[in-house]
């Protein structure tokens, strides 16, 4: 048997939901993807609260919600606790991703299902990885290899490769082969005939109009609502498909040097852009090679304000062009952004991605859509008067019994010490564990005053202290000193939980300044919240820009890249079976679309065996050089070592005979000028290449079926036999390795 794949779908198959999918190659667990919705929906990790202890290693794909939006709370709550493997882009962008989640939030809410300590928790366990690196997992995945690849769709985003016994197990999600202003298409065409791809069929029913289309469209939407004196809100996501639109506007504004101002708008705006500017190699060719050559980076924005709070744009009156997060519009700024500009008919708001499931951008992006919808409106105002009397007075209490339950712990500990290092011989040292008779009363702090020495008398453990209380702070010592407890360094107070962190924008994973601020704004608050129906008279329209390949580039890919085994998720329930149908006609005839939580198994078909080369077999083999490796040909028989592994060993007798192997490939082009160059007069006629008066040479077989990434050709040699004829054969054997 092959290498043992079974594939368990834990979210995000026959829907639209996140993407998290268990992966098991030969009994070691891949996570690859943690995702979760903008609406934080608990009941959509069921199914991985199930297996996250048994999860060996976890692979993110991209650096949104829907790939990685859970791993903090499965983390900290579902005991997810394996190695996590990302690429540098997917980390740091997947971190302001998740910072600007809770902090949207939390000012809307009493949000609890994680903090920023949790987040950069789950985050610290991130192994970062180059492009087409390959990194060998050890223990109990040792032979498996993975490796990140251009997925196309986000900036670093990825398709993973995972190798076990040489058999390749391609996870190809949210792929784009376009190549984009800041971003190179994918690579998964590049693969010939894996034995198991894991895609989606998100977009298997949709088709796109070109690109300068999608582009114009865009930008004359944006221009004449603002030419009107009509404002433009975009809802985007945090560090993703936002940075394509970025480029976009900043080009376009450049270019035709308009006036109305654009604001990108969250709250690790700067952040964000700061990542995209130290990037650069990660991105587009066309982008690394300007600041190459000129050292113009794409991302030192003229056009585009950063802000993150809205008091930035009302200080600018007239039109303006807002991209704010979130893309979903279920919280942060461009929620409060359409509630404000949704009843004015000049205003325009432009949705770049189909909005999630159940969301309040899917609403509005249905068809025809809503006249009115209701809403939500929540804000965090400061607590007055009695309400913040109440808050400090329990406050008070909290710190009150803390302080209580700290001194009660101290006296604990205070008594181990005692007696356990007395020294008998010592006249001043007295046993406290004898225990001495006293009317005195016992009193509430009588435990911790049994150390006070009075005129060589020590008071019972029942007796109040008549001077002072004494505490015996005995320290542990080792050989390079007294023991450390870094516990005794933690700053205690919950409201400076985020103290440590900078506030200096930096690309260490800090926030801005402002955002920073905001976490560390200690005045007692609380959430207000009132519904609301807003009327719904502005413009919306919905202009593709999500980065995804569409359905015709999906099946022509496929196609070409004929896996030996399909598994597809993430798509809605007719786009997967639409897709599916295809495949199992144009693709291979193994392909599986499995339900929630359905473990399919698609362990390969052919057989790999592990076998040793002895000595005496390998010191009779003769190499010959071709291209930047080494081939022989083999003739050994089978047998088996002391330890009773497989091994080839020498005939005993002599060798059977084999007849000539040509390896390489040539093109008719390359040879064509070969021949020129030694005087044979060539030309092309009819597809082959006729050279002299009676030789011809043709290619012939399937091009487009490949084994091990070359065509399945044979090069056809006709004419008489003559001596124009066996020169040209020699010369064309000259172009070959002969085994």
């Amino acid at each position: 048997m092959g290498t043992s794949v079974q594939v368990t779908p834990l979210c995000g198959v026959y829907n639209e939901n996140p993407l998290s999918y268990l992966v098991s190659i030969d009994g070691f667990n891949f996570l690859i993807d943690c995702g979760w919705n903008d609406q934080f929906d608990t009941s959509l990790l069921q199914p991985l609260s199930r297996v996250a202890s048994s999860v060996d290693a976890v692979l993110l794909s991209h650096p949104d919600t829907f790939h990685l939006g859970a791993l903090p709370y499965a983390v900290k709550q579902l005991g997810l606790s394996a190695p996590i493997y990302a690429t540098e882009p997917v980390y740091r962008l997947g971190l302001l991703t998740m910072y600007d989640q809770y902090l949207s939030r939390k000012q809307v809410s009493e949000f609890d299902l994680f903090t920023l300590d949790d987040i950069d928790s789950a985050f610290q366990n991130v192994t970062r990885l180059t492009y087409s690196q390959n990194h060998y997992m050890s223990g109990k995945g040792e032979g498996i290899v993975i490796a990140p690849l251009v997925a196309g769709h986000l900036l670093g985003g990825t398709t993973w490769k995972i190798t076990k016994d040489g058999e390749d197990v391609i996870y190809a999600v949210d792929f784009n082969h376009r190549k984009e202003r800041h971003l190179n298409g994918t690579v998964l065409e590049s693969f010939v005939r894996p034995a198991v791809l894991i895609t989606d069929a998100f977009n298997a029913l949709n088709n796109q109009p070109s690109r300068r289309q999608r582009d114009q469209e865009f930008l004359d939407a944006i221009e004449k609502t603002v030419n009107v004196g009509g404002n433009v809100l975009l809802p985007v996501d945090t560090a993703g498909r936002v940075l394509e639109l970025i480029l976009t506007l900043e080009q376009h504004w450049t270019q035709k040097q308009l006036s109305t101002p654009i604001f990108f708008l969250s709250y690790v705006a700067s952040s964000t852009v700061d990542y995209a500017k130290s990037f650069l190699e990660w991105m587009s060719d066309s982008i690394a090679k300007s600041f190459e050559h000129t050292r113009d980076n794409a991302f030192l924005l003229r056009k585009i304000k950063l802000v993150i709070n809205k008091s930035g744009l009302e200080e600018v009156p007239g039109p303006k062009v807002v991209m704010a997060s979130m893309a979903s519009l279920e919280a942060g700024y461009s929620h409060d952004i359409f509630v404000e500009w949704a009843a004015d008919p000049k205003n325009l708001v432009l949705f770049t991605e189909r909005g999630q499931f159940g969301t309040l951008a899917r609403i509005l992006q249905s068809n025809p859509p809503p006249k009115a919808v209701k809403v939500t409106m929540s804000r965090r105002i400061p607590l007055v008067d009695e309400e913040l009397a109440a808050y400090e007075e329990e406050q008070n209490r909290i710190k009150r019994e803390e302080a209580l339950k700290a001194t009660l712990i101290k006296e604990e500990e205070s008594k181990a010490p005692i007696g356990a290092e007395v020294i008998t011989g010592d006249p001043m040292v007295i046993d406290a564990n004898v225990t001495h008779a006293s009317s005195n009363a016992a009193g509430p702090y009588s435990g911790a005053f049994k150390d006070v020495l009075i005129d060589g008398f020590v008071p019972p453990s029942s007796s109040v202290a008549p001077m002072f209380p004494f505490y015996d702070n005995t320290s542990e010592w080792d050989d390079f000193g007294e023991v450390i407890n870094p516990d005794d360094y933690v700053i205690k107070d919950d409201n400076m939980e985020q103290s440590s962190m900078h506030v200096d924008g930096d690309l260490n994973g800090n926030l801005d300044e402002g955002s920073a601020n905001l976490i560390l704004d200690t005045t007692p608050s609380k959430v207000v919240s009132s519904e609301l129906t807003v009327q719904v008279k502005c413009s919306l329209l919905y202009v593709d820009f999500e980065g995804r390949s569409d359905g015709r580039s999906i099946k022509s890919i496929l196609a070409h890249v004929a896996p030996l085994k399909l598994v597809l998720v993430h798509g809605s329930a007719e786009a997967t079976e639409h897709l599916k149908q295809h495949c199992l006609k144009q693709v291979c005839p193994h392909v599986y679309a499995p339900q929630l939580e359905e473990t399919i198994d698609v362990t390969s078909d052919l057989c790999a065996y592990k076998v040793q080369l002895s000595e005496k077999l390998m010191s009779k083999v003769l190499f010959k050089k071709l291209g930047d490796h080494e081939i022989a040909w083999v003739d050994a028989e089978v047998g088996k070592t002391e330890n009773g592994m497989i091994s080839l060993l020498p005939f005993s007798g002599p060798a059977p005979p084999h007849k000539t192997v040509l390896v390489g490939d040539i093109k008719m082009s390359d040879f064509k000028q070969f021949l020129a160059s030694k005087g044979v007069q060539v030309e092309f006629a009819g597809g082959a290449l006729r050279c002299g008066e009676y030789v011809t040479i043709r290619k012939v077989g399937d091009a487009s079926q490949k084994v091990g990434g070359a065509a399945i050709q044979q090069i056809v040699l006709e004419g008489p036999l003559s001596e124009e004829y066996y020169k040209i054969r020699e010369y064309l054997y000259s172009h070959f390795y002969s085994l």
